[in-house]
């Protein structure tokens, strides 16, 4: 079944993918008509943080990757997806197993590939990609030049830490009470402009479902505060099927994306935790986090 291709590049002789890439691959996704962009909103350096959208049902299924910098590769195995996806429904074939027409009737696909695209290209291109934000890193980094632990956004504000889901109680566990490479909050919920993109994109849309692509663990999140409806543990049973990935209902977390968004919708909301390493991983692992996660993808488009 696997034969998806992404398109990357490479520096110093190891692939990546980047800013630049992804608006690449969303340049020639916007050939085929039933495939719509849109800018959600910017983030701190003024790149365009996009949405794509595939499908004509009223049910809104939402999916997003790279919320962390360092964990840049989830943005290219959620585009490989949508790619699949797209040449399955104009090839009129099924995808693990099932009629994409129908799913393409009866849902609308959002996706959000790369919430934070300036940090992942921090992560990949070092401090010249901070621009005029170039001394700022270095010194929040600790004085630095290597980027590659780095999951917070330009402005050193970790963004799956920003949503008011116990926010307070992050901000007082979370060590770093300033700009730090990663888990600082912000000063308070939803002051980034990546963070507000999504918020009020989540706001607008209504969505059904979400899934917030991040790495590492092969684990998946996907209960918070009780407030998780009956139906999540039936389908992350069918995910762990697909993935052999390991449901976890309730971690000692909160003010994420997925917390938000349960906690305010009672809906149901999933952090997939694609492969198993030290992040950043490798991009060796794109072929087999690809395999062992694509019935996650189209099982989440099913099941509405």
């Amino acid at each position: 079944m696997y034969k998806c291709t992404v398109h990357t590049m490479k520096q110093g002789g190891r692939a990546m993918y980047d800013f630049s890439t992804l608006m690449h691959d969303l340049d020639q996704l916007r050939c085929h008509s039933f495939v719509r962009t849109q800018e959600i909103g910017q983030s701190v350096l003024k790149k365009p943080i996009v949405e794509l959208q595939i499908g004509e049902g009223e049910t809104y299924v939402h999916m997003n990757a790279s919320f962390h910098a360092n964990e840049w590769i989830t943005s290219a195995v959620v585009m490989a997806f949508v790619r699949e996806y797209v040449e399955a429904l104009q090839n009129k074939q099924h995808l693990c197993g099932y009629d994409v027409q129908q799913l393409y009737k009866r849902t609308t696909l959002s996706v959000v590939p790369m919430v934070n695209p300036d940090g992942v290209d921090l992560v990949l291109h070092g401090k010249k990609a901070a621009q005029h934000y170039e001394d700022e890193v270095v010194r929040i980094n600790g004085g630095s030049e290597d980027f590659s632990q780095w999951k917070a956004n330009i402005r050193g504000v970790d963004l799956n830490n920003q949503f008011p889901a116990k926010w307070e109680v992050e901000k007082e566990r979370k060590i770093p009470k300033a700009p730090a490479p990663r888990d600082f909050p912000g000063f308070s919920p939803l002051t980034e402009p990546e963070a507000q993109a999504i918020a009020t994109l989540t706001k607008e849309r209504d969505f059904f479902k979400v899934l917030a692509f991040h790495t590492q663990g092969k684990e998946i999140y996907w209960g918070y505060e009780r407030c998780e409806p009956p139906e999540a543990e039936e389908e992350v049973n069918e995910f762990a099927k697909w993935s052999g990935y390991v449901p976890v209902r309730y971690i000692d977390s909160h003010a994420g994306y997925r917390d938000w968004f349960i906690f305010n919708w009672k809906r149901c909301g999933y952090t997939i935790e694609l492969g198993e390493g030290v992040n950043p991983l490798p991009f060796s692992q794109f072929h087999n986090i690809y395999k062992d996660s694509i019935g996650i993808f189209v099982t989440a488009l099913a099941r509405t």
